[in-house]
Formats: C-alpha cells, sequence, structure tokens
C-alpha cells in the first residue's frame, strides 16, 4: 500500500480517548457506524454491534431513547463483551439524555462515549440546564462526548438571534451562510459550556451534522480553522445505492484531503433487507483508495472492453473481492499488516501481464482469441499458469499460501475475535 500523499497534512487537534481507540492527535482517522435494531431489544443489538465490529467499525453508535433501551445497555455491553468484542460503544442521546444519563447510573457506566445534540437536550431556560446535567454525568463517570450538531434540530434560539443580527448588518448575508454558522456557534458554544463545567477539551469531539456535499465541505472548513476539537465527519443523511456513496465520498474526500476530519462515518440508508455494513466498508474504501489508511487488500480489476467478452474475469474478481472480505477478519488477528497486501484480476494481454506483476499477487486471464491460460504473479515474478476449471480455486489457494508465508503471525487479537463469536 503506497504511503500517505505528501499533500495530505493532518490538522492538528486533541486526541480523545474512547475506550481502547483514540481519535485525534496523530490517531489513524477510525471508522464508525451505528445500529438500526430497537435498543430495547438486548439480543439483536448486541449481535449488530459485533456484525459491525467484525467488519472494521472501530465504534459502534447505539439509540438510547427510552428508558427500557437504557435497561438493557449493561446487558447489550455484557453480550458484546462476552464475544470477545472490544468496540466501544456510544450512546446517542436526544431530549430526555440528562434523565435517563441521571437515572441509569448502569447505562451511563456501560457506554463509553455519549453523543450530545445540543440542540436536542431542552429548551428555553432548561436547555443550559440539561446539557450540563449531561457534562456533569461524562465527568462523573469519566466519558468522552461527542457534541453533535445537526441542522435539522439546530438550536432556534441561536439561529434567530443570528439571522436577526443579519438582517441589521449594512451587508447581510445570504440565509445559508447565516445556518452554517449558526451551526458552527452551536458546537463551539456548547464545548466551551462543556469545558467551563470542568470538561477537558481530551473529552470532546465536534460534528456540524448537514445533507448537502458542500454546506458539509464549508461548515467543516471553517469549524476546523476556529478550533483544535477533534471533528467527526459525516452527512446526516447522504441517501440510497449509488447516491449515497457518491455524496459521502464527494464530501469526505474533499476534507480528508485537505487534512480535516479524525472520525468518519457513512450514514447510507440500507436497501431494503440490505447488509448495514455496507456504510463500514463505503468509509474504509475511502480512506484507503485516498491512502490514509489500510484495512483490507485491494483488489485491481480492469473494466472489460471488447477484448474481454466473456465475464470470467469479472466473476474471478467478484470471487476473489468476496473471499479476502470473508477472510480478512481471520488473517486481520493473526497476520501483521495483511491489509495492505494488492490483488489484481487482468483480463486480456494488454495491461494483464504489467498490472499483475505491480501487485503482490496479480493473475491475466485470456481476452477474446487468447490462448486459454492464464499466467500468475507473485512480487512481480511469474510463477504458475493455470488453466481449466479449477482456477478459483487455485488462485484462492495461492492467495491463502501468500498471507501464511509472507506475513508475520501476530499473538493479540484485534477487535473482534471472529473465531470465537
Amino acid at each position: 500500500m503506497q504511503n500517505q500523499p505528501l499533500s495530505i497534512k493532518r490538522r492538528n487537534s486533541v486526541a480523545v480517548q474512547v475506550g481502547k481507540i483514540i481519535i485525534g492527535g496523530n490517531a489513524p482517522i477510525a471508522v464508525q457506524s451505528m445500529t438500526n435494531t430497537d435498543t430495547e431489544d438486548a439480543k439483536a443489538t448486541a449481535d449488530q454491534i459485533i456484525q459491525l465490529a467484525k467488519a472494521g467499525s472501530e465504534l459502534v453508535r447505539i439509540t438510547v431513547n427510552t428508558e427500557k433501551a437504557a435497561e438493557q445497555v449493561p446487558h447489550i455491553r455484557d453480550l458484546v463483551r462476552a464475544a470477545n468484542c472490544s468496540a466501544p460503544i456510544v450512546g446517542d442521546f436526544h431530549y430526555n439524555g440528562h434523565r435517563l444519563l441521571t437515572q441509569y447510573p448502569d447505562c451511563a457506566t456501560a457506554l463509553d462515549k455519549y453523543r450530545i445534540n445540543p440542540g436536542n437536550v431542552g429548551f428555553g431556560q432548561k436547555r443550559d440546564k440539561q446539557f450540563s446535567m449531561m457534562i456533569e454525568a461524562a465527568l462523573h463517570y469519566d466519558k468522552p462526548v461527542r457534541i453533535g450538531v445537526n441542522w435539522g434540530s439546530l438550536d432556534q434560539d441561536l439561529l434567530t438571534h443570528l439571522m436577526d443580527e443579519n438582517s441589521k448588518s449594512a451587508q447581510p448575508k445570504d440565509a445559508k451562510e447565516v445556518l452554517r454558522e449558526a451551526l458552527i456557534q452551536s458546537a463551539l458554544l456548547s464545548a466551551k459550556l462543556a469545558e467551563e463545567l470542568g470538561m477537558g477539551k481530551n473529552k470532546i469531539i465536534l460534528s456540524c451534522k448537514v445533507s448537502g456535499v458542500q454546506d458539509l465541505i464549508a461548515v467543516h472548513r471553517e469549524l476546523a480553522a476556529r478550533c483544535d476539537y477533534a471533528i467527526h465527519l459525516g452527512l446526516t443523511e447522504a441517501g440510497m445505492g449509488s447516491k449515497g456513496i457518491v455524496a459521502t465520498t464527494a464530501a469526505l474526500s474533499v476534507l480528508l484531503q485537505e487534512g480535516i476530519g479524525d472520525t468518519i462515518r457513512a450514514s447510507l440508508t440500507p436497501e431494503p433487507n440490505g447488509d448495514r455494513t455496507r456504510e463500514v466498508i463505503v468509509c474504509q474504501e475511502i480512506l484507503q483508495t485516498m491512502g490514509l489508511r489500510s484495512f483490507t487488500p485491494l483488489v485491481s480489476a480492469c473494466p472489460g472492453c471488447g477484448r474481454t467478452t466473456s465475464t470470467y474475469f469479472q466473476e474471478l474478481a467478484a470471487s476473489v473481492q468476496n473471499y479476502v472480505r470473508d477472510r480478512m477478519p481471520i488473517w486481520r488477528n493473526h497476520y501483521i499488516d495483511v491489509e495492505t497486501m494488492s490483488l489484481a484480476v487482468m483480463g486480456c494481454i494488454v495491461n494483464g501481464p504489467g498490472e499483475s506483476k505491480h501487485a503482490n499477487i496479480g493473475i491475466s486471464l485470456p481476452g477474446t482469441g487468447e490462448e486459454p491460460v492464464a499466467p500468475v504473479f507473485v512480487d512481480g515474478r511469474k510463477t504458475v499458469t493455470l488453466r481449466g476449471d479449477k482456477i478459483v480455486e487455485e488462485f484462492q489457494a495461492i492467495i491463502e499460501e501468500y498471507v501464511a508465508t509472507k506475513y508475520q503471525r501476530k499473538v493479540n487479537q484485534d477487535v473482534c475475535d471472529t473465531e470465537s463469536v
């Protein structure tokens, strides 16, 4: 895997420890996700936390919205930890978080971090008091917090004040600019209040969630310029399918390229009966294709053309990609740096051998009219030529042998021990 691009210099931010994960400072950009189960169903929620962590989510957030949900949080924690899964569990609170954290101390203790939305902690005179109660709970239980502002639930008193001030200005700003400023001020003023209550910067993460790509970029550029808190990036609602993936990639990639962002999430709307882990994979692939982190071996495959009328190379590329993803949770626990391995599945002689030589392991399949053989290259050298009906199985065996012989085994296991869950 190539080194981090020289053009990317990470913004200096204060490091925050969440469970065993460090966010900010010089730590790698962390991937997180959120369950969509009913938190009152402890088993379903714990199972999804484990599933997301196995896919590579380094933090998992859960909704804590009712008393029954708060009661179940310790049981969820116990089920997750019993499965040897150490991914930090984050509680997402709105409206009644001050009460739940106060009345359910076991819930407050079990969580590794609290997410607080300043726009939903209370209204009018209750706002500061109820926000303070949540910060005081975090201080009492020594928990970090994410102060997560959202344009769909923004502090309306603050927004109205800024709109009024703007209307009196000699050169009033566009309404959207004022909205962005309200988001930033809400986050910074809330963080300031948390610090006044005794919370250190090393316990605070900020985010300003919006759903527009350009809005997210503009808001976080300005937020990053005005503070050194760790920052979480993500669209509020990215959307479904390719739209959600493209919007997330477009927004996050610009900010990450500028060194902004310490943890990310792709808030994808799942397809009906879709896999929740897709949002984790999208985040990993954004970071890996940018050269910021490595998570799983990358498979290069040609797009196909008139020379590759057969679909075989497409099927092999899909099989290899699925095989690598299925094996990676186990490889990750047993081998050092295996995620940096590169693979190539090419469809004809034009670029096939050359691309295959650039990968750790590559195969060049025959194109239309070419000899029905598939040379395999390992670390730039041709090692074998595959033929017949067993190419998929034989190529996977070569990958497995390469992993076992080229990467050093390790003793310590990672976030989730997949062989014990």
